[in-house]
């Protein structure tokens, strides 16, 4: 069961990075922010989810130009194009802020996203989802909004949360407890 519940211990852990990292290391004290961020970590333990698209044959979408055409072929109204351009500026966000080292690679010379800049699709694709604001998707659409404006910001936040989890001994960041 993906993503896992708030009580389960990666999500708790991620919750703590994440807090602690807002508020300690930018001075961001957002419940709401940090709430969208974690649960984001913890949605994307699994590629399953980081790569959950599919086009309408079928085929799982693994490139941001992918998406944008997809999401382009939607109705301009409706929660599909709003979920998409959600999943790209998601995507786009945890590789840029996550995994920055793989961004090249994601987006080589033999990928359609060559040419594109993950910051400023993540930016735009967070915009467009944040324009649906009637219900249910009055209380989300502040959260998208802030991320589109602060993108560069979360990702930073993002690559913070990583070193942080990366230094904790292997019980805690698995979410095991060693045998004494």
């Amino acid at each position: 069961m993906w993503p896992p519940k708030p009580d389960h211990p990666l999500r708790r852990m991620f919750a703590g990075l994440t807090e602690q990292t807002f508020i300690n290391t930018l001075g961001v004290a957002d419940p709401r922010l940090t709430d969208y961020l974690s649960e984001l970590l913890s949605r994307f333990i699994h590629l399953d989810s980081v790569y959950r698209l599919s086009n309408a044959q079928g085929k799982r979408l693994e490139e941001v130009a992918e998406m944008m055409i997809e999401a382009e072929a939607m109705p301009p109204q409706g929660r599909t194009r709003r979920e998409i351009y959600r999943h790209i500026g998601d995507f786009t966000l945890f590789w840029t802020g996550v995994y920055p080292e793989a961004v090249n690679r994601l987006r080589s010379i033999l990928s359609k996203d060559h040419f594109l800049d993950y910051c400023s699709q993540g930016k735009r694709s967070y915009y467009i989802a944040s324009t649906f604001e009637e219900p249910p998707y009055e209380e989300e659409a502040p959260i998208l909004r802030r991320l589109s404006e602060e993108f560069e910001m979360c990702a930073y936040g993002l690559n913070q949360i990583r070193r942080q989890w990366e230094r904790l001994p292997d019980d805690l960041s698995t979410g095991t407890v060693a045998d004494d």
